[in-house]
């Protein structure tokens, strides 16, 4: 499969707004997480963060034109993350 140099800016312009995106949304609920203390927007944080670096190393990987398929292994971890958050959040004991 080739690509053209048209086709790849559009991958880098789509994949760097998506960076951004990631990371936009990981500093807000760091903020969340400092001023609620709850540990559910700090597991959130961690997997935008992960989704963050996943998207930058398959960019990277589309450069260096390697095999991207362990890449996907973040992105499921980060799902996985959220979805232990999820579940540590409904399981913890309520105060009263």
């Amino acid at each position: 499969m080739t690509t053209t140099v048209g086709h790849m800016a559009a991958i880098f312009i789509i994949s760097g707004a998506l960076v951004a995106g990631y990371l936009s949304a990981a500093l807000i609920f760091l903020r969340f997480r400092r001023d609620t203390r709850d540990r559910l927007f700090g597991f959130f944080a961690g997997a935008f963060a992960l989704l963050a670096l996943q998207r930058l190393a398959l960019a990277w990987a589309m450069v260096t034109q390697r095999d991207t398929t362990l890449f996907y292994v973040l992105r499921l971890a980060a799902f996985a993350l959220m979805l232990v958050a999820i579940l540590d959040k409904n399981r913890a004991p309520r105060a009263k």
